[in-house]
């Protein structure tokens, strides 16, 4: 296994942490103030389902360097922590399978048979691109793969293809415009594709809450009302971590979730904001963060 692989999902999986950490912290009203100053907020910063799902991910990839949906459904329901944060259609799926069942039968029955459309499979996925960095439609094949474990709909699907594009590429010196194209590319078509497109055009605003009007800020938690605002944050600030964070932040929504996806796209967190962070999981065997060029 080519070390490489792992210092690029590495360094995604660390910003998808502190994406993930520090966004949930501006839940608590005590700490909105410094959300709007763009300072930090008292720590430790802990993680949620995005960073747990994430490392189940990475662990996997560590071990086969690719996607076995039986592996990635059991590893999700051994360490599944309600406590976490899940959704509860998650919470009783991932409950159902560590009981015995059928992992393909419950998420294609979930929502009357119509699958998830939900933003989960693209909230975990980042570390997934950045492994396949370089290689955009081996990175969208294997996202695929993982988001089916929970996320049938052709939505859901789509999202965390999308969001393992943008990270197999964030690291290629691409202008904001061809990163998003990239991006497209590689995406189905759909909402969340659609949802890319106007992100496309919109790459000139600078303000995160008239984009996050035209594109969606996750509330619905969704991937089309989710994926397409965090693309637009990630062109616009490609290798600028810092900036990153603090503008996909400002628009609100599903906050962790939204900085866990941006963050991971770009990897590459400060190590003081790592320091601040609840580290990863043990069982996840997730060295210590070292930031340096781990990009193609």
């Amino acid at each position: 296994m080519s070390a490489d692989f792992i210092l690029r999902a590495t360094s995604s999986l660390y910003g998808l942490l502190v994406g993930d950490a520090l966004g949930s912290q501006f839940y608590v009203p005590a700490n909105r103030p410094a959300l709007a100053a763009r300072t930090l907020p008292p720590a430790p910063w802990q993680w949620t389902d995005d960073t747990e799902m994430a490392c189940s991910i990475y662990h996997l990839l560590a071990e086969l360097g690719g996607i076995d949906q039986d592996a990635l459904a059991g590893s999700f329901a051994a360490r599944h922590d309600f406590d976490r944060g899940y959704g509860p259609a998650t919470n009783r799926l991932l409950r159902l399978v560590r009981e015995g069942g059928d992992w393909r039968a419950l998420a294609a029955g979930l929502f009357d048979h119509s699958g998830s459309w939900g933003n989960g499979a693209a909230m975990r996925v980042a570390p997934l691109g950045a492994w396949f960095a370089g290689d955009p439609a081996r990175a969208a094949a294997q996202a695929r793969l993982s988001a089916e474990v929970t996320h049938t709909h052709p939505e859901g699907v789509a999202g965390a293809v999308a969001v393992a594009v943008a990270a197999a590429v964030a690291g290629a010196g691409l202008s904001p415009g061809r990163f998003v194209d990239q991006v497209l590319e590689h995406t189905p078509p759909g909402r969340v594709r659609d949802g890319i497109a106007a992100a496309r055009r919109l790459l000139t605003v600078r303000d995160p809450a008239l984009a996050a009007y035209e594109l969606g800020n996750g509330r619905d938690v969704a991937a089309h009302d989710t994926v397409p605002f965090t693309i637009w944050a990630a062109a616009g600030n490609l290798g600028d971590f810092t900036e990153a964070f603090w503008t996909t932040a400002a628009a609100g929504g599903d906050v962790d979730t939204n900085c866990a996806i941006v963050c991971g796209i770009l990897g590459e967190p400060p190590p003081a904001w790592v320091r601040l962070c609840e580290p990863p999981p043990s069982w996840a065997n997730v060295p210590p963060y070292r930031p340096g060029n781990v990009r193609p």
